[in-house]
């Protein structure tokens, strides 16, 4: 699933709000200002002299531009680039307003690249002019809920949360390299280069979920040892989140492999974590396990961001602690990343602890979006809420009481 730069026009008014303005006027149809300089508060400096105010709110509307919100999933503010960075820089965090929808706290970035896969982020730099409201992979105007009955305009605001608070995000993504050569990875045993382990988190049975890289995508050079690890600790059941049977048939290593033996269910879906996509792949995905014996294994292509999040979920199901869930997300980083000069050097502790940070929002996001609460990750009842998550993406909660059994210990379907 792919998505390209959005449009949009000038057809809508923006008004600039000083920090003194409160929520009420942001939102009154008459703060949408023709001319935004007039929403500025003059202060005086001590000799008497006027200075400029510290702007550190804007008020928008949506472009009402149906190709990008609807298909695209992009939604374009009626505010220039340039004139929103003369306000915020990237780098900086703001809270997002839609009006009416949702309230998110959001980077500022050049691009969409520059952020982790199925984030939200205000782009200034992807191609419209406009500042604009992506989900990395994803349709954001679905995942806060605006559909084709949507009335216009709809109102934004965008506030200062965090000066410079994506800054080491930013400053990290050049460690994130890796490299396809074992010989690039001394310092790894196979299991690390090819991205293979047992989930062995709190409450998950012994020997019952692996996660690996794709054991049978060539591309990264790791397939032939994923497949051989899976062999050896016995999976009987994978979960393939990278490709539809059809782009699976087309690998050269598939006809021989010990994965074609087993049950295999493939998902095909893209790393949208807040879309209806990528969750009805999740709950079909679940329901291929209770409905064959384990163990199971669970991958995409490098066993990252997809399946990441799947066990992530089957974690938190089973009463993982937030710091083991992070801990086991921010392996699969220290596996690959990061190759400088053709040989991997340790990431730092710094890079680690803002990896660990990404699941969490992940988390947090995709749960958002059906009502559940888990902002406070580090402390809440995960296992309760990843119940209530589930259900709410259509399970039953007779099928998620199955899955939990599937996951405390190996059985066969006649046990």
């Amino acid at each position: 699933m792919g998505f390209v730069a959005c449009g949009g026009d000038d057809s809508s008014s923006a008004g600039i709000v000083d920090e003194s303005s409160s929520s009420a006027e942001i939102f009154s149809s008459s703060s949408f200002l023709e001319d935004p300089s007039s929403s500025s508060i003059v202060s005086s400096d001590s000799a008497g002299n006027n200075v400029a105010p510290k702007i550190t709110e804007i008020s928008a509307t949506i472009i009402e531009d149906t190709l990008d919100l609807f298909y695209y999933g992009c939604m374009n503010l009626n505010f220039k680039a340039d004139s929103f960075l003369t306000i915020f820089e990237i780098g900086d965090v703001v809270t997002l307003v839609v009006d009416g929808y949702d309230t998110l706290d959001v980077p500022v970035v050049g691009y969409r690249g520059d952020v982790s896969v199925s984030e939200y982020l205000l782009s200034v730099g992807d191609g419209s002019g406009y500042v604009t409201f992506e989900v990395l992979n994803g349709d954001p105007a679905e995942a806060i809920g605006i559909g084709r009955e949507v009335k216009f305009p709809i109102n934004v605001s965008v506030k200062m949360k965090e000066k410079g608070g994506y800054i080491k995000y930013l400053e990290m993504r050049q460690h994130l390299t890796m490299s396809y050569y074992l010989e690039a990875y001394p310092t790894l045993s196979i299991e690390e280069f090819a991205n293979f382990r047992k989930v062995n988190t709190t409450g998950m049975g012994e020997g019952v979920l692996y996660r690996s890289s794709s054991p049978i995508d060539p591309s990264l050079g790791r397939n032939l040892y994923a497949d051989s690890l899976a062999k050896v600790a016995g999976v009987a059941t994978f979960v393939n989140f990278a490709e539809t049977m059809e782009s699976a048939m087309t690998y050269r290593d598939l006809a021989g492999s010990y994965y074609a033996t087993q049950n295999v269910v493939f998902l095909g879906v893209p790393p949208a974590f807040v879309n209806k996509v990528f969750k009805d792949g999740l709950v079909k995905g679940y329901r291929f396990m209770i409905e064959n014996e384990g163990p199971y294994l669970l991958h995409c292509t490098y066993g990252m961001d997809r399946t990441g999040f799947s066990i992530a979920v089957l974690e938190a199901l089973m009463g993982a602690t937030a710091e083991e869930i992070k801990t086991d997300y921010a392996k699969t980083f220290m596996n690959y990343c990061s190759v400088v000069g053709n040989m991997q050097v340790a990431l730092t502790q710094d890079h680690v602890d803002l990896l660990k940070n990404i699941i969490a929002m992940n988390l947090r996001n995709s749960y958002h979006t059906v009502g559940v609460d888990i902002s406070d990750f580090n402390n809440v009842d995960l296992a309760a809420a990843t119940e209530k998550y589930l259900v709410a993406l259509g399970m039953e909660q007779a099928e998620v009481d199955a899955l939990k059994n599937r996951l405390k210990s190996v059985q066969t379907n006649n046990e």
